[in-house]
């Protein structure tokens, strides 16, 4: 926290800011399109240079210093995209100048080629019952990949060194919620870097040292490259809300691990329910964000081009 004029306290946050055509960068609208600033009105992604700059995440079309070059994506439904004038001039006067925060989310992948989800707890704001990889936002003065290390560690208890793991980025996604225009208006908007962190323990071994924070986190699972990629295959969008068949050479059931008053308990689910889509109304279920998905895809094109 940051003690302002007259005692008030101003939360620093780190914000994104554009540049194209090597124009001097500026933050970012709450209401503007992040991937519609650099792409075509009917594209939904843009590959685009990116770094932390004096606590800001710099996005451009031109190569600068230190920067990494990368995909930018949005879904094709995001709010943001389809919001009309007089839905933007109607959010709260607060929302409309509070910028695009930035965010970044870890798919920690063990020597099996297991990559680690956890679900969000149902007493989340954002996302509740939802499968994501650990994650969260990033800090002033903070690294991103010292970001999401720090977030692993609050959400799982698992503590990494940047030593122990390889790691690249995977790409950047305009996160909006709620996540569909047919359930609200944007309340939050981010953009989200996505990375893989690589680990030489098996995740047998790195579960041993979770100490999940159940505010957070309700569960984990470790899955499979199989099934990850019947993940990454389901599409969500308008319309699509809803179960789906699983493949006969994917198992029916996954284990995961459910965390509850400081207890560890293994239980099976249905793969069906990582297959899940989102409804365009009403509640959300229990489903594995798009994001997610996005991030699973540039994760199998990766062990793709390692194998």
């Amino acid at each position: 926290m940051l003690v302002g004029k007259g005692g008030m306290e101003t939360l620093r946050r780190v914000l994104v800011h554009l540049s194209k055509e090597n124009s001097c960068p500026q933050s970012a609208r709450f209401q503007q399109s992040i991937v519609g600033h650099f792409s075509r009105a009917h594209e939904d992604s843009s590959m685009v240079n990116y770094g932390l700059d004096q606590n800001r995440l710099l996005i451009s079309d031109q190569e600068f210093l230190g920067s990494r070059t990368v995909l930018l994506k949005r879904p094709s439904f995001c709010p943001i995209k389809l919001l009309r004038q007089d839905q933007a001039d109607s959010l709260p006067a607060k929302t409309q100048v509070r910028g695009v925060d930035v965010g970044v989310a870890v798919l920690l992948q063990s020597s099996g080629r297991r990559i680690l989800l956890t679900r969000r707890s149902k007493a989340l704001s954002l996302f509740p019952n939802v499968w994501v990889p650990p994650g969260g936002h990033v800090e002033p003065n903070e690294q991103l990949l010292d970001a999401g290390l720090r977030e692993l560690q609050e959400e799982t208890g698992l503590r990494l060194s940047n030593g122990e793991i390889a790691w690249q980025t995977l790409g950047l996604w305009e996160s909006v919620y709620p996540p569909l225009l047919s359930r609200g208006l944007p309340t939050h908007h981010h953009v989200v870097v996505y990375m893989l962190l690589r680990s030489p323990e098996s995740h047998q071994q790195l579960e041993t040292r979770f100490n999940p924070s159940e505010a957070e986190v309700s569960a984990c699972a470790w899955l499979d490259p199989k099934v990850l990629a019947a993940i990454a295959a389901t599409e969500d969008g308008i319309g699509t809300g809803g179960q789906r068949k699983v493949a006969e050479d994917i198992p029916p059931m996954v284990s995961i691990t459910e965390f509850q008053n400081g207890c560890a308990k293994t239980v099976p689910i249905p793969t069906a329910t990582f297959l899940n889509t989102a409804p365009a109304q009403g509640r959300d279920v229990e489903r594995v964000s798009t994001g997610t998905k996005f991030a699973l895809r540039m994760w199998l094109e990766a062990l793709g081009g390692a194998s």
